[in-house]
């Protein structure tokens, strides 16, 4: 069974970072493609950063390319999501998705092709 908690957001002034994280109520996230989408109050849900099984493969939005990095601690069965210089446009809910799959260096970027989503993180970014 696939539980994903979501956990790291929080308050933070403009230019500033924050690391959420992912995970998959102790259990392992060997065999889902992960992905991180958010949603700002009276938006729709939007892709933010996606990565596979095996972490080789990476794909970002275009509006945090260059400040957001998605990466896997297999370690501690987390995905990450570093944010820096983060903006008042970043604030939003964000919400961690999983979807199993078996090419290990697969990438899910539609929402649709997630079946597993947390609760969400809110993340609110003051000018």
């Amino acid at each position: 069974q696939v539980q994903l908690v979501e956990s790291g957001g929080g308050l933070v002034q403009a230019g500033g970072s924050l690391r959420l994280s992912c995970a998959n109520s102790g259990r392992t996230f060997s065999g889902y493609a992960v992905g991180w989408y958010r949603q700002a109050p009276g938006k729709e849900r939007e892709f933010v950063a996606a990565i596979s099984d095996s972490g080789d493969n990476t794909y970002y939005a275009d509006s945090v390319k260059g400040r957001f990095t998605i990466s896997r601690d297999n370690a501690k069965n987390t995905v990450p999501l570093q944010m820096v210089s983060l903006k008042p446009d970043d604030t939003a809910v964000y919400y961690c998705a999983a979807h199993p799959v078996l090419e290990p260096t697969a990438i899910r970027i539609d929402a649709r092709g997630y079946d597993y989503w947390g609760q969400g993180t809110q993340v609110t970014v003051s000018s």
